[in-house]
């Protein structure tokens, strides 16, 4: 529960502080409410430029205002109380005005609230009378249970008796106050608070010069101490007297103004009554006029006191700005030593951790020695140990030699043997293709859901990726009708190269075919999506898909009874697979067609040769398109092209980009560039293969456990020698020599790069291939 405890402090602001600042820190560990008890302004009488009058000499609109006044002083001094209390709750309780005396009220108050803590500020009795009487009545009346805390200047002081003489001593015992007493001096109590002399260590000149000499304040102390000993003495009953006097000289001229003359009276006897009045309206205007003249004298004393008073502080202030400068100064150059003590501090700590830290670098290369003696001596054994096993792996190859020598041989007669089947199956092959039900090609595809679906160059195509008996494959949507879908299905299944994307099966009632899947992407998204690594497409593949492209669409020019035209090649229509072999897709299936069709596709082919050499699109430009334009923007981020092969392929695109050759031409031209590219690839490659070099694991077959003459990729990924994959596949297997999965299908693609790798090798060790 929250204890309420009540401080009764007067308008001296500074001494309020330091009583609420004593309170709050008694009952800094209680939870504690505060309440301020204030006196309400005096409504009898009025402050005005001629000093207190009673309230009646005033007009009510006067009085209204001067009290208005009064009261917005008073209520900013409590909103300051309330703001020094923080976040204690504060409240305030107005004592208001009777004709019993204020101890009396405060006695009241006790009992009525049954107040069991008051604080009491010296000053609140200030405007009521006598300070002592006053605490000494409520100490003496107060019930027990309320505990009384008087305070003065911030400390807490007590109410004693001596000889039946009331006085104060403040907590340390020291007398402060005491009752019929006369006031301390005003010269001893303002030495107090500006010493005459203040000590120090440095005084300047000035302050010197001026302590030889008596100075003005010096020789009028004791005239200034008179004046203020006078004013306390005359505050007492000041008022109440020059109240009383401007009461009846208020009210005589009241009377004159209002003057009731007997009607019993003759003339003569009127006429003395005037004249008595008028006399002593005489006497009521010289005592105005003297004391109008006493208050100008009294008010010049004052500004010669306050005149002087303000040269004293204003003296002490420059002593006080002095020393306050001097204490800086020697502040600054304090916190310089202790700057450079730190530094100091800092520099030894640091030197201390280089000297710890190069100590422990050395006991660690002290350690790293020993283990790098002890490494070595195992290396030398472990090396001596591999000497002697080489030797038994040499012999050892020795023997495998030999029994490689009998199984080529035994490989040659079954190549021949199979070759000669190979053949006799040739002439009965038919080419089939499978007719989906319509639930196989919507399980596969998830009901052609949209994660299905195939993405080229950001945009979605109307091909889904599917599985089918765990072969990945993809599914092509077309909107025409039945005997349109049949007419391509029919030419697709006449279609059979390795640079054509090949048909698997086909579905007549959803009319989608079903093709192989290409995993590489399209070649748009490999050229210029920044997704994709692009160091795959250095200038030897990009000649490679250049070529491959070249034999598709020449096939298809080619093709009987009619030439088939793409329509519409273009980097989108290339499709990679794991290999980088590219396949055409996406081709007219119509049987109509002229010759700007196929002028139309030399120069599409013209136009993506160039994207390949540049990585930059030429489609619109091709007129402006010249050997020196291009030579300037190739595209070596994926490495160095050869001058020779640059110059050669960019003068088969331009010459294909006119439209004037045929794709026969074009392949032959391509055939050669390659085989070049070839030789100039062999000769940049170097694999410089010691004599006794174990030979690199790549460069045997699989199946033949040999170096492979002929490599060439399958679906699974891996090289194989030609007549090795052949000869597997001749004997009715469908799935990895390696892995065992099922091939996606059996088709074989040359890896020229490895055959140059092995050409290479050979050469260096001065072996010929056949």
């Amino acid at each position: 529960m929250m204890e309420k405890v009540y401080v009764a402090i007067g308008n001296d602001v500074q001494e309020g502080f330091a009583t609420l600042e004593w309170t709050l820190r008694k009952w800094s560990s209680s939870r504690i409410s505060i309440v301020i008890l204030h006196a309400d302004i005096n409504r009898d009488f009025v402050y005005t430029y001629y000093g207190k009058l009673p309230a009646s000499y005033v007009n009510d609109e006067s009085v209204e205002l001067l009290n208005k006044y009064q009261q917005g002083k008073l209520n900013k001094i409590l909103q300051q109380y309330i703001d020094f209390c923080g976040e204690v709750k504060t409240e305030t309780l107005n004592i208001e005005k009777y004709d019993e005396p204020i101890h009396k009220r405060i006695l009241q108050l006790i009992s009525g609230l049954r107040i069991c803590k008051l604080v009491i500020g010296a000053t609140f009795f200030r405007k009521f009378g006598n300070l002592i009487m006053g605490l000494k009545k409520i100490q003496q009346k107060k019930p027990d249970f309320c505990e009384l805390y008087l305070i003065s200047g911030g400390k807490l002081i007590f109410l004693k008796e001596e000889n039946n003489e009331g006085f104060i001593e403040d907590d340390q015992g020291v007398m402060i106050a005491k009752l019929n007493k006369k006031r301390g001096s005003f010269k001893g109590w303002i030495g107090k608070m500006y010493p005459k002399n203040p000590k120090s260590p440095r005084d300047s000149p000035s302050s010197s010069s001026s302590a030889d000499s008596p100075s003005i304040w010096e020789r009028s102390a004791e005239e200034i101490e008179k004046y203020f000993n006078n004013l306390l003495d005359s505050n007492e009953d000041e008022e109440e007297s020059e109240i009383g006097q401007a009461s009846n000289a208020i009210l005589e001229n009241n009377g004159f103004t209002e003057l009731d003359i007997p009607q019993d009276l003759n003339s003569r006897q009127k006429t003395g009554f005037l004249r008595v009045k008028i006399g002593e309206a005489k006497d009521a205007i010289h005592l105005k006029r003297r004391e109008a003249k006493e208050s100008v004298q009294r008010y010049s004393k004052a500004e010669w006191a306050i005149t002087l008073c303000n040269s004293r502080v204003d003296d002490i202030e420059a002593r006080l700005n002095e020393e306050t400068t001097k204490r800086g100064d020697l502040e600054k150059e304090l916190e310089i030593v202790t700057e450079q003590l730190t530094e100091t501090r800092n520099g030894i700590e640091q030197t201390r951790s280089t000297i710890d830290s190069t100590f422990e670098i050395q006991r660690e290369l002290s350690n790293k020695l020993k283990s790098s003696t002890l490494s070595k001596s195992q290396s030398e054994e472990q090396l001596t140990k591999m000497i002697h096993k080489r030797v038994d792996m040499i012999q050892e190859i020795e023997k495998l030699r030999k029994q490689k020598d009998v199984m080529q041989r035994r490989i040659e007669f079954c190549r021949d043997k199979e070759a000669i089947e190979a053949v006799a199956r040739l002439n009965h092959l038919t080419f089939s293709y499978k007719e989906f039900t319509t639930d196989e090609i919507k399980s596969s595809t998830e009901h052609f859901s949209e994660h299905s679906r195939i993405k080229c160059s950001g945009d979605f195509t109307y091909v889904y990726r599917a599985r089918i008996n765990h072969t990945t494959v993809a599914v092509k949507l077309y909107e025409v009708s039945e005997e349109e879908f049949g007419s391509k299905v029919k030419i697709l299944s006449r279609l059979q190269h390795p640079h054509l994307v090949a048909m698997l099966g086909f579905c007549t009632e959803l009319k989608c075919i079903v093709f192989e899947y290409m995993h590489g992407s399209c070649l748009r998204n490999v050229l210029f999506s920044n997704g994709r690594k692009k160091q795959a497409l250095n200038w030897r593949s990009r000649v490679c898909i250049a070529t491959e492209v070249c034999s598709g669409l020449t096939f298809l020019h080619l093709s009987k009874p009619k030439p088939i035209v793409h329509g519409n090649l273009n980097l989108t229509h290339i499709l990679l697979d794991r290999n980088n072999v590219a396949k055409l897709h996406g081709f007219r299936l119509d049987s109509s067609y002229n010759e700007s069709d196929i002028r139309s596709d030399v120069k599409d082919f013209g136009s993506l040769v160039l994207q390949l050499l540049t990585g930059r699109n030429w489609s619109g430009i091709l007129d402006e398109v010249n050997e020196a334009s291009v030579m300037e923007v190739l595209d070596q981020r994926d490495g160095e092209w050869p001058l020779q092969v640059a110059m050669e392929l960019a003068r088969i695109a331009i010459r294909c980009s006119g439209g004037n050759t045929g794709m026969t031409m074009v392949m032959k031209e391509m055939e050669e560039l390659r085989k070049k590219a070839d030789e100039v690839g062999n000769n940049k490659i170097s694999v410089d293969f010691d004599e006794e070099t174990v030979i690199p694991s790549f460069f045997f077959c699989p199946i033949l456990q040999d170096i492979m003459r002929d490599p060439h990729v399958a679906s699974d990924g891996f090289s194989y020698e030609l007549s090795a994959i052949e000869r597997w596949f001749g004997m009715g297997h469908n799935t990895s020599p390696l892995t065992n999965l099922e091939l996606e299908h059996n088709r074989l693609t040359p890896n020229h790069i490895l055959r140059s790798l092995i050409q290479d090798w050979h050469n260096k060790r001065s072996i010929s291939v056949s």
